[in-house]
């Protein structure tokens, strides 16, 4: 699907379709691509003058103190937030996850996976093999208000991967678990980005969480980018590299936080 180009304002989201991209897209061309974008509220500017590349299959975990603007730059690049300047570059095909699942309580879970898009038999497979990769293939026929956080949420991931996504946004997705769920949904997010490879942009509080996770760590600071800095640690048992805290501390001082 061929990335569209935005200026000022978006257009809807385009659905999933067959269409043949208008022009080929190089393999390494950024799937999300900013330039001088600012956002206003009133007479506060809440994004300033931003300009941010993510490349393809990128995990980028997005920090900052509330207020900061990380939210509204997720909403502006899922087309949730109109209304800004700059130029901007997304894929079409993108997904958002929020903290709280959204599930529509009058559908079961396979309708809320299936929600919006058209009736056909290929796209209930995919629902289905979605539903399965995250562990609920047993609760196709199950009310949202039966399921438990972690399984909204699962439904959430699920909702989102059958939309093939170039681009998955995460508001986020875990802040409202208890620790061990949002653990396992730790692994089963690392486990899922591996399988489909789409590029994620995950909007967090917990710096231990964007390390365990992202390949590249943001610090917004006041609308603007104040760090950008890889994350090179292996895959797995990245809290047992010695580089870890070396990072934890780097991100925390970033972010103002008072260490011992």
């Amino acid at each position: 699907m061929a990335s569209e180009a935005l200026t000022h304002t978006f257009s809807e989201t385009a659905p999933i379709s067959s269409a043949t991209p208008a022009a080929p897209v190089p393999p390494d061309a950024p799937v999300v691509r900013l330039r001088h974008l600012t956002k206003t509220f009133g007479s506060h500017a809440v994004l300033r003058d931003l300009t941010l590349d993510i490349g393809p299959a990128e995990f980028v975990a997005l920090l900052g103190r509330s207020g900061s603007g990380k939210s509204t730059l997720l909403r502006v690049l899922g087309a949730l937030d109109g209304d800004v300047t700059g130029d901007i570059l997304v894929p079409s095909q993108r997904a958002i996850v929020f903290q709280e699942a959204r599930l529509f309580p009058w559908h079961r879970v396979l309708r809320n996976v299936l929600m919006g898009l058209p009736r056909n038999a290929d796209l209930r497979e995919r629902a289905l093999a979605a539903l399965q990769e995250v562990g609920l293939s047993h609760r196709l026929r199950a009310w949202p208000r039966t399921l438990s956080g972690g399984e909204a949420q699962r439904v959430a991931l699920a909702r989102a991967l059958v939309r093939a996504p170039q681009l998955l946004l995460l508001d986020e997705p875990f802040g409202a678990l208890d620790a061990l769920t949002r653990l396992r949904m730790h692994g089963l997010l690392r486990d899922l980005y591996a399988r489909h490879r789409p590029a994620v942009l995950l909007v967090t509080h917990d710096v231990d969480e964007a390390l365990q996770l992202a390949d590249r760590v943001l610090v917004l600071h006041e609308g603007r980018i104040a760090l950008d800095t890889r994350v090179d640690l292996p895959s797995h048992q990245r809290h047992t590299d010695p580089r870890f805290p070396v990072l934890r501390a780097r991100l925390l001082n970033e972010l103002g936080v008072a260490q011992d």
